[in-house]
């Protein structure tokens, strides 16, 4: 029997990984800890309970493609004209409408390495080429990196604080980088993790991009607006930015809840910044005792810590998973870990104890 022909697709998928969430953990305790995505450990608010239930009355019918409320609502909260707003389904969502927009053959994407693992995956199936820069003491080497852009440079990825070492660059490093970056070369500001900056020297994408046309900012409510789950990112640029990152979208990435959702959460900023600065406190205290214990923690700016375990990394995360806890390992790297509450972080302290340096 000849053997039947398959179907065709891109070359680039041979050697593809797909992104690989974080694992839930599993305990014969029962008492788990999931700690390797970086996650809020509180429920929605009850005012976003509602406005989701308000919206799920309404599934049957598709969602404003547009979101025109939400962009409206986001304009004005952060004072940026609407027509420089666009949505998408979480920051990596609109990451990839981003290189959707900019991704052909010979197209190059700058970033630092190691950084937000998606990265790498969304601009090979983009068509676009990595061009990654080592990080240097654990955070961007801006001057390094403005080193490698040349004509093929479409766009250069600023995760500021980056994920996952948490660590963050200062304005006048950015700004000096800017200055380098020719204004056909897009430069994005990935700020997940903006809301838990406390270091008054990092600055604040929004403002950065206003007089830089070729500065546009991310920003995510999965993160310290507690709504992961349903998947809402937003971009701040200038026109042609914005436009380009709303042709290429998907109809209707943005659901109805989500929508719903965001807005919620957006006059609810109050509470939900309440257990923001709970997470940084808890932040602190977390690299206080790991230091205590003999780790070396660089200053994280985000909400979880990094740990440089190189060869020891796979056996840490094995150790952490015995105990109920899941941490995010990068084999021959180090360890990402999400700070949740109290005790969820006492159990994962528990194990670092025991595994200190």
């Amino acid at each position: 029997m000849s053997q039947q022909p398959t179907p065709r697709f891109r070359a680039a998928l041979a050697d593809f990984v797909a992104y690989r969430p974080g694992r839930t953990p599993a305990s014969p305790t029962g008492k788990v800890y999931k700690l390797a995505s970086n996650e809020t450990p509180y429920g929605p608010l009850p005012s976003v309970v509602n406005a989701i239930a308000a919206a799920a009355q309404e599934i049957n019918r598709y969602p404003d493609n547009g979101a025109a409320e939400l962009v409206e609502a986001i304009g004005e909260r952060f004072g940026v004209p609407v027509e420089h707003v666009a949505v998408g389904c979480g920051s990596v969502g609109v990451t990839q409408q981003l290189l959707e927009a900019v991704g052909e053959p010979g197209a190059e994407v700058v970033y630092a390495w190691r950084s937000f693992e998606a990265y790498p995956l969304l601009v090979t199936l983009a068509g676009a080429d990595s061009v990654q820069v080592a990080l240097r003491d654990e955070t961007h080497d801006l001057a390094a990196m403005a080193d490698r852009i040349t004509e093929r440079t479409r766009l250069v990825f600023v995760c500021n604080p980056n994920n996952p070492t948490g660590t963050v660059v200062g304005g006048g490093e950015l700004e000096a980088f800017l200055d380098r970056a020719p204004g056909d070369c897009l430069v994005v500001l990935d700020e997940a993790y903006r809301e838990f900056v406390r270091d008054p020297d990092v600055p604040d994408g929004l403002e950065v991009y206003r007089d830089r046309p070729n500065v546009a900012v991310l920003r995510t409510f999965s993160k310290a607006y507690g709504l992961a789950g349903l998947r809402v990112g937003f971009l701040v640029g200038h026109d042609p930015v914005a436009e380009a990152v709303r042709k290429t979208q998907l109809p209707f990435t943005v659901s109805r809840l989500a929508q719903a959702a965001a807005l919620a959460s957006l006059a609810a900023e109050d509470e939900l910044f309440d257990r923001v600065e709970a997470i940084v406190k808890e932040r602190e205290r977390v690299r206080e005792t790991l230091r205590d214990q003999g780790w070396s923690v660089p200053a994280s700016e985000a909400n979880f810590v990094w740990l440089r375990l190189g060869e020891r990394t796979a056996e840490f995360g094995a150790a952490c998973e015995r105990a109920g806890v899941t941490v995010r390992p990068f084999a021959g790297e180090g360890a990402r870990i999400t700070v949740a509450d109290r005790e969820a972080n006492d159990a994962f302290l528990t194990v670092a104890a025991d595994f200190a340096p």
